[in-house]
């Protein structure tokens, strides 16, 4: 699945079975409040809900109607959705990921550097990936680079430090 349906946001990627029960191990690709105990969710084109979550360095869910370790084995890539509209609103200044891909992202001299075609968490900050006209850049998503976030306008401004853009 390349494209989550209109709608549904993708908050996790299942990538594969873990034990016998039907736990499945997943890349999170919202915060632990978003993948909660008991949120609906929808998975292989069917709705369910998150019966257990659990783990510290990995995490892993245990999802309704999912009761053996080949069900399991069955969902591995696949995204675990939620409707938007289901997405409880975040404080000012954060931003879920799915806000983000597809942003303009711009100096604040004006230089357009393109759009923001992926996000990669790293232990620190998360980073931009920025492909564009000079081709891909990595922004990195702390105070002394990112400007400011416009989702309403659609643009991310950042500022150009030294050694940052590609040229």
């Amino acid at each position: 699945m390349t494209e989550p349906p209109a709608g549904y946001v993708a908050i996790a990627r299942i990538l594969g079975a873990w034990g016998i029960r039907g736990d499945v191990n997943i890349e999170p690709l919202a915060s632990r409040k978003v993948l909660a105990l008991g949120r609906s969710v929808h998975v292989a084109g069917r709705d369910s809900r998150i019966e257990r979550i659990r783990g510290a360095g990995r995490t892993y869910l245990k999802l309704d109607g999912v009761d053996d370790r080949e069900s399991a084995a069955a969902l591995r890539g696949q995204y675990v959705l939620v409707r938007e509209t289901d997405l409880e609103p975040l404080p000012e200044g954060e931003f879920y990921r799915f806000q983000l891909i597809g942003l303009r992202v711009a100096t604040t001299e004006g230089r357009d550097l393109g759009e923001v075609t992926d996000i990669i968490s790293a232990r620190e900050n998360d980073v931009l990936v920025v492909t564009g006209p000079a081709g891909e850049n990595l922004i990195p998503v702390v105070e002394d680079v990112i400007h400011e976030i416009n989702v309403e306008g659609g643009i991310v401004t950042i500022e150009a430090v030294p050694g940052l853009l590609k040229d």
